[in-house]
């Protein structure tokens, strides 16, 4: 694949997974802008590994924590603080696996993929952020995080199956809804990305046992690196911009993408 097609999905990828902007409207455009094909199971995984490295490492004290509490979780104890966080990930993850599995299966999830949808998901669910960040009473941290409310954020990540909802956006819009602060808000939908873009990616990678072609791994892993720098960049950018700035941005970029994609659709 020429190194510019490499360069232009890590960048969208890499950028669009954690900015609650919608990675499927990005993704829907560029190849009608660029006239590339499209990239391949293989090159999306790839994608997918970088953005995981990239939030591990930008979260890595909460991963850490959360990791030495997954021993004592599969012995059915919650005790501490980094068991009761793992236990919190699993429960915000399980609706959105088996909702995805049941998409899979019934092939749901392609018949979705319309430019049509992913323009009026991007819109709408763009005007619900907008809705939920109005809230001036969110005092709630990380740290008040309940099972409740993961199961919660859990049912609205599920609404992302629905290509152009954007993952980040609407898991960010449940915490808002709930009472969470921006950065927070934030912070436990970028946490709850890892499980999920683990679970997506193990079922991905199924279909891509016995793949062989070298130069295809090599695009592959040039894509990993390149989608974890520049998802590095978009998440610094975006927790150092939400000390100073609400989500508006965002949702009147939303607005201009969405529109601009209904227009596409409809002429």
């Amino acid at each position: 694949m020429p190194i510019l097609h490499l360069f232009l999905i890590a960048l969208v990828q890499g950028v669009t997974e954690f900015l609650p902007i919608s990675s499927s409207g990005h993704l829907v455009l560029l190849p009608a802008l660029t006239g590339y094909e499209d990239q391949g199971l293989l090159i999306d995984v790839a994608a997918h590994v970088g953005t995981l490295g990239a939030v591990v490492l930008f979260f890595w004290s909460d991963v850490r924590i959360a990791l030495s509490g997954v021993p004592q979780l599969l012995r059915g104890r919650v005790a501490d603080q980094g068991a009761w966080l793992a236990l919190c990930l699993v429960v915000a993850t399980i609706p959105v696996i088996l909702a995805g599995l049941i998409l899979k299966v019934t092939g749901l999830s392609d018949a979705m993929r319309s430019v049509a949808v992913i323009g009026w998901t991007t819109i709408l669910f763009g005007l619900l952020l907008f809705a939920s960040d109005r809230r001036d009473d969110a005092t709630r941290t990380v740290g008040e995080w309940s099972l409740k409310h993961a199961l919660i954020m859990g049912v609205y990540q599920v609404i992302a199956l629905i290509p152009g909802t954007s993952r980040s956006g609407i898991t960010i819009t449940g915490g808002r809804f709930l009472g969470y602060t921006r950065h927070d808000a934030a912070k436990l939908s970028m946490l709850m990305s890892i499980p999920t873009i683990l679970a997506s990616g193990a079922v991905l990678s199924l279909d891509l046992i016995g793949q062989t072609d070298f130069s295809l791994l090599r695009d592959a892993a040039i894509v990993a690196v390149l989608s974890l720098i520049f998802a590095l960049i978009a998440l610094k950018l975006m927790f150092r911009l939400l000390q100073s700035v609400s989500f508006t941005p965002y949702v009147v970029y939303r607005l201009i993408l969405g529109t601009g994609l209904l227009i596409w659709a409809y002429t």
